[in-house]
């Protein structure tokens, strides 16, 4: 692979999307070249949902039509992504292998006619798999338009847990190989509570619906196999092309979107990061999520240039209400992943479809036509990544990370929790939007990696904290790092059983303090912190939600209740260890109560809000052929920014002043 650019055959950033060619008849392929042409498409991604096509039935295949289609893309010099077809399987293998259907929680078996309907722990399956993946490998590995390969799509999307006979025999398997004995699942499982012991590995199932809650750490390590089958079939598919073709393998993540697979695992099996990313209509500031999403996918991959290998031109169809982009939003989304680091500009799907599930989804091609906005903003933005050629491989490098870590969020996510509704994502979006709307650049983080190249750490949402990984931060902190730790972080171990010495036990050198109970407030009650700010300034905070009754052995207080259940006790804290420090937010601020706060922390960590214009986005790619920066204008008013180099966009020179207008974007290449 080249580090440069996964994509070097290609001379400019990869544009395109999903293409359905066989929902359409064949006069229209000739069509779509030429339109593409136009557009100044040159990748696109083929076969995603083709199997009952390409193999009519078991073991007989027809690639006539995709032989075609290949070819004529191949003529017209645009490149392909083809994908192995494997999230539909289709109806005669249901017909022949009934028992490789999901069967839900609750023991539904659930029926044909949708996507993602599949047993991925059952045998046929897995062959059946392997047997289309070298089918497509072997004859179109070769294939001078081939440039990558796609596996699947979107894995765990619509079901990741699957409570078939095939997978709860699997389940056992898995956990015979992670703990090695009944005595030890039975220790990690903690089934002295509520009479749950095991003797035999026969009884042991997987956690279907119960009269009441099921064992946590049982349903934790559910969660963790039915993520490691997912992947396991990737990795059979992978295996399968590798011997037939060199060319790059991915599968599309869902950063951001959906948690049910560990991205961080599945990173280390791509060769290229790609994600899809849809915005949340209801979300007035959906921008932000999407850097998240953004920010997320360089992250896993080890900051190298990543795909984003879905998003909409405007309206999606699946959420309840369905907003379309106004005019310049989707140059505008485009531009933002762009400058978080991707290296290609993709979408679902080339043309609307007219019949199907995902007709009223917006594309490249809208059942307008050409005549029409969509697609003349389909026509700029493809002109506009036209000129960004030069920026191909350069990185994004960031000052701050955020701890994400897939696990904690599903075990923060199952019952009987002090409050049902804590959600990590919110906590991260809180402290992520500071940063953001700061103008400071954000990586995501495991807490056992190594963290010492940056200056800040924020543990946003860290329920699930290992020993080890404590430890990692702590020694983050002693080498001169700013730690800063939100509530219910540092609760539990991998097991989800609390830790020896209590609530944030293993954080209690690096904080100088711990919890000793919890103080949640009521639904639809308030708190409120005095804060003394490093400038001698006193601030009243509002805050809701949560609150902590703290001990402290070497912390400083900093800000203190003054309205909630935690009236006159410690709320913020700032606490000296080794060359470092280590902060403390016991209570859920929104974005705004944190910027008094997270002013001090800067102040430790050696950094600075960037001064940006409000709404205004700014973000550094660097390469070998110069510094790159990316501007996107959110709001509704002209803006100055203060930047001196050459607009890749328009060809103009800055004059050391970039006027930004509403809605606008540019691409700086920065002076050196």
């Amino acid at each position: 692979m080249n580090d440069r650019s996964p994509w070097p055959a290609l001379e400019h950033i990869a544009y395109g999307g999903d293409y359905n060619p066989e929902q359409w008849p064949r006069e229209t392929w000739h069509e779509d070249v030429r339109l593409m042409q136009d557009a100044g498409v040159n990748l696109v991604s083929i076969g995603i949902f083709s199997w009952a096509l390409l193999e009519t039935e078991e073991g007989v295949f027809d690639f006539e039509w995709l032989d075609t289609v290949i070819d004529l893309l191949h003529e017209n010099g645009i490149a392909v992504d083809l994908a192995t077809p494997t999230a539909s399987p289709p109806a005669w293998f249901f017909a022949a292998h009934p028992d490789a259907r999901v069967v839900d929680r609750d023991g539904e078996v659930l029926g044909f006619g949708s996507r993602g309907m599949v047993s991925h722990s059952a045998p046929a399956y897995r062959d059946a798999v392997v047997r289309i993946a070298s089918a497509l490998a072997e004859r179109y590995g070769d294939h001078p338009a081939v440039l990558m390969w796609h596996v699947h799509n979107e894995y765990g999307v619509p079901v990741a847990e699957d409570y078939s006979p095939h997978a709860v025999a699997a389940f056992r398997d898995w956990l015979r190989e992670r703990y090695g004995s009944l005595e030890g699942l039975n220790e990690a499982w903690g089934t002295a509570f509520w009479g749950q012991h095991y003797s035999n590995w026969e009884h042991v199932g997987a956690p279907a619906a119960a009269p009441t809650t099921v064992n946590p750490a049982q349903r934790l390590d559910f969660k963790r196999f039915s993520d490691h089958q997912l992947r396991a079939c990737f990795i059979a598919e992978r295996d399968a092309i590798r011997a037939h073709s060199d060319k790059p393998v991915t599968t599309n993540f869902m950063a951001n979107q959906e948690f049910t697979t560990d991205l961080w695992a599945w990173a280390r099996e791509v060769d290229v990061v790609s994600d899809d990313h849809y915005l949340t209509a209801a979300d007035p500031e959906a921008h932000i999520g999407l850097a998240i999403a953004a920010d997320l996918s360089r992250s896993v991959g080890g900051g190298r240039p990543w795909m984003l290998l879905e998003h909409s031109t405007s309206a999606v169809n699946w959420q309840p209400r369905n907003i379309a982009k106004r005019p310049g939003e989707m140059a505008r989304n485009s531009l933002a992943h762009f400058g978080r680091g991707a290296d290609a500009i993709m979408f679902f799907q080339w043309r609307a479809s007219r019949s199907g599930a995902e007709k009223f989804h917006s594309a490249m091609v809208p059942h307008a036509g050409t005549d029409s906005r969509v697609w003349r903003e389909v026509v700029q933005l493809g002109a506009s990544l036209g000129r960004l050629a030069e920026s191909r491989g350069s990185r994004v490098r960031a000052d701050v990370a955020i701890l994400w870590d897939f696990e904690s969020f599903w075990a923060q996510s199952l019952e009987w929790r002090p409050v049902q509704d804590l959600d990590p994502r919110e906590r991260i979006r809180a402290f992520y939007e500071r940063l953001w709307r700061d103008g400071i650049t954000v990586d995501f983080a495991l807490p056992g990696a190594d963290l010492s190249g940056y200056k800040l750490v924020v543990a946003a949402s860290q329920y699930l904290l290992r020993n080890d990984d404590a430890a990692n931060l702590t020694r983050y902190v002693a080498g001169g790092g700013t730690l800063v730790v939100s509530y219910f972080s540092g609760i539990v171990d991998e097991h989800d059983a609390v830790h020896a010495g209590g609530f944030m036990a293993p954080l209690r050198e690096v904080l100088g303090c711990d919890v000793e109970e919890f103080l949640p407030l009521r639904t639809g009650s308030s708190a409120a912190v005095d804060y003394a700010a490093g400038d001698g300034t006193s601030h009243r905070l509002d805050a809701d939600e949560w609150a902590d009754d703290l001990r402290i052995t070497s912390a400083a207080v900093r800000g203190t209740y003054a309205e909630g259940p935690g009236t006159g006790k410690p709320a913020i804290t700032r606490n000296e260890h080794g060359r470092g420090t280590g902060w403390y937010v016991s209570t859920r601020l929104d974005a705004d109560a944190l910027e008094t706060v997270m002013g001090d922390v800067y102040a430790d960590a050696g950094l600075a809000p960037a001064g940006l214009p409000e709404g205004v986005e700014a973000v550094a790619r660097s390469g070998e052929a110069g510094d790159y920066l990316t501007l996107v204008n959110h709001s509704d008013a002209d803006a100055e920014v203060p930047v001196d180099g050459v607009d890749l966009l328009t060809g103009a020179a800055t004059g050391g002043t970039l006027q930004l207008g509403a809605g606008g974007t540019a691409v700086v290449r920065l002076a050196r």
